[in-house]
């Protein structure tokens, strides 16, 4: 999938990418964070019936893990729509999704870059 490939809020209405659900299955965090799962990698590359954007976000979490606010901001969608679309991709196995923990001070410079991921995605929005 390229660039050019990217879908946009802007082209389709939010309501039409969710089909008109407002409400995730499970509750993501904003700082959350998501990486594509081998079913997902596989499913989406050889099956049907998968929409473009669970494809894009697939594709943009195979390898590295995105937050749920870097995902919205890349995908130019609502953080609401965004949280729908993981929500269902988490529930059906696609993406796996690590909820933020508390970190200790062993743990502050993973906690410091996770929160500057977190404000970039937010700046994009």
């Amino acid at each position: 999938m390229t660039d050019r490939d990217e879908p946009t809020g802007a082209l389709v209405r939010p309501y039409a990418v969710t089909r008109g659900r407002t409400r995730p299955r499970m509750e993501i965090a904003l700082e959350s964070l998501v990486e594509t799962t081998v079913r997902g990698r596989t499913a989406v590359n050889h099956e049907y019936g998968y929409s473009r954007e669970q494809q894009y976000i697939v594709t943009l979490c195979d390898g590295r893990l995105q937050s749920l606010a870097e995902i919205a901001a890349r995908m130019r969608l609502p953080l609401g729509v965004a949280r729908v679309l993981i929500a269902d991709m988490a529930a059906d196995g696609l993406v796996a999704v690590y909820e933020p923990t508390s970190f200790d001070e062993k743990d502050d410079a993973v906690g410091t870059e996770l929160l500057e991921r977190v404000l970039s995605g937010l700046r994009r929005l």
